[in-house]
């Protein structure tokens, strides 16, 4: 298994079948929703890689969802390809401009759909997801699941690598204990914020006195990794 997953959302079964199909041949998981009601229950709850997305859904559009799913911070990032049946330039301008990263229009070849969807995905896949991030001499490899310095390798637990392998690929901005728990432990676990506290000094003792100082408090708001001054 490719180890990524993608939600179909579509509302004919047997377009989810044929691209289910397809997709399962092609070592992908999916996930499967009929509108874009239990579509965005399955996006908070099981963060897919990828969404495919009907333009035409009953009820709330294809292109509202996606404009939602583009507005919303936990969703944002998670790529989108557009399917639909219109081949008008303005309808295709207009999901692009709602945020879709790729437009299909039916009817498609589940090869085409396959080979689409591989190029979204490792467009959108930044460092340090599937291939080494380095920042100051500090590796994080997530194929190969380690940390290493120049000094050698850094132990640390499960959680401590989660958090900096977040960290090292959303640099420079400010989270607060409530989205770090969303994005590292999942929004449907319950922790108490507290418990991320526990963590980051746990992640800072890991990293040591020459890369601890990454990880910066930020007074009133939560935690950034940062190779500014803070």
């Amino acid at each position: 298994m490719s180890g990524k997953t993608v939600l179909i959302v579509d509302d004919e079964a047997p377009i989810r079948e044929m691209i289910a199909v397809a997709l399962e041949m092609a070592d992908y998981n999916y996930l499967e929703a009929a509108d874009a009601r239990e579509a965005h229950a399955l996006i908070i709850d099981q963060q897919p890689d990828l969404i495919l997305l009907d333009w035409m859904l009953p009820g709330t559009s294809g292109v509202e969802l996606a404009r939602r799913l583009k507005k919303e911070e936990t969703t944002s990032e998670i790529p989108i390809i557009m399917l639909t049946a219109k081949v008008e330039e303005d309808n295709k301008i207009q999901g692009l401009e709602v945020g879709a990263d790729d437009y299909i229009t039916k009817p498609f070849s589940p090869r085409e759909l396959v080979a689409r969807l591989k190029a979204v995905l490792r467009r959108t896949t930044p460092p340090g997801v599937e291939s080494p991030i380095e920042v100051e001499g500090l590796t994080l490899d997530p194929v190969g699941h380690r940390v290493t310095t120049v000094q050698g390798a850094l132990s640390m637990g499960p959680t401590e690598y989660r958090l900096l392998q977040f960290f090292m690929t959303h640099q420079e901005r400010v989270y607060t204990r409530s989205q770090l728990l969303d994005q590292v432990w999942g929004g449907n676990v319950y922790v108490e914020e507290r418990t991320v506290d526990v963590h980051i000094r746990r992640l800072r003792k890991a990293l040591g006195d020459k890369y601890d100082h990454l990880i910066q408090t930020v007074r009133g708001t939560g935690y950034r990794f940062s190779t500014r001054a803070a």
